[in-house]
């Protein structure tokens, strides 16, 4: 039995070599290299090429080595195999890191500074503090869990929205489509954090946009389906948002001539919030192929009908 890698970009190895140091006794191979397909039983996957997962006919576990899933379920992969995520301390302090970054680089203005930098533009703007605004995570999981505490241990005030009853220390939740209305109504900064599924596509549109106070801004680290790009603009455009940082795009690298490159009110970073480190993430991965060996239950299972 044997776990085979399938990623489109320059880390196969870097994960291979990970796997083989955690445990040499686990034949780990790349999909581009020759390997005995009928022995593949776990395929470690990041947005893989769409039908590669069918090659093996033997396959009862698809691992993915981040948090994301939802390139999974766009692919035609064998229904009932399970599939795993990545739950990971270091994972999620990295986005809470980065996402606290940019609250803090909008509450200073240093992106207009920046910019009036290039533009050889010397103009103080007011600035803002901790205690003016209200932080709201749409999508309370293990992300959201850890950026709501420290956000807390900076003195912001937070509140959640999640589709189903959360429990998280010191944060006022809000629940359901009910109350998304309230949740947004008390938001200045709205961070997403949900994962991208039917229910989830398109919700950062120009309806939800409208409920937010006039000059909220908006955060997405989720995933680039989630935003319909057109209303972003307009809302920015119409003075209702006053900006926006995104990390994740409906195609990536972004094309050229898509409007967020050159509009001054759109901060965006490469899709980089937030990366699975090898060292810290293989060992849940080896911990699922030897409980996939003893056919006792994964770890981090992913639910079909829910989509993460």
């Amino acid at each position: 039995m044997a776990i085979v890698i399938i990623r489109q970009d320059h880390k196969i190895d870097a994960w291979k070599t990970a796997l083989k140091a955690a445990d040499p006794n686990i034949p780990v191979f790349s999909y581009l290299e020759d390997h005995p397909v009928s022995q593949i039983d776990m395929a470690l996957v990041w947005k893989h090429p769409q039908g590669t997962l069918n090659r093996y006919p033997n396959l009862k576990c698809i691992a993915s080595s981040g948090a994301g899933v939802d390139f999974i379920f766009k692919d035609d992969y064998p229904k009932k195999i399970p599939i795993t995520r990545i739950v990971d301390t270091m994972l999620a302090n990295d986005m809470s890191e980065h996402v606290i970054a940019v609250i803090f680089s909008y509450l200073k203005n240093l992106g207009q500074y920046r910019l009036d930098q290039i533009r050889g533009i010397w103009k103080p703007i007011d600035y803002h503090r901790v205690s003016d605004y209200t932080i709201g995570i749409l999508g309370v999981g293990a992300l959201g869990a850890v950026l709501a505490k420290d956000l807390r241990n900076y003195g912001f005030q937070a509140q959640g929205w999640a589709r189903s009853k959360k429990d998280i220390a010191g944060l006022p939740m809000y629940v359901g489509d009910g109350q998304l209305p309230s949740f947004l109504a008390g938001t200045q900064i709205l961070v997403c954090l949900l994962p991208l599924t039917g229910k989830t596509t398109g919700i950062l549109n120009k309806q939800l946009f409208g409920q937010l106070p006039q000059g909220a801004y908006i955060i997405n680290v989720a995933r680039g389906g989630h935003l319909i790009d057109t209303d972003l603009v307009e809302m920015i455009d119409s003075g209702h948002l006053s900006g926006a940082c995104l990390d994740v795009y409906h195609e990536e690298p972004l094309p050229n001539t898509h409007p967020f490159w050159q509009h001054d009110k759109i901060h965006m970073t490469p899709h980089y919030a937030s990366v699975s480190d090898t060292a810290s993430v293989v060992p849940q991965i080896i911990e699922n192929y030897h409980r996939l060996q003893k056919g006792r239950p994964l770890l981090h299972l992913v639910s079909p009908s829910k989509g993460y």
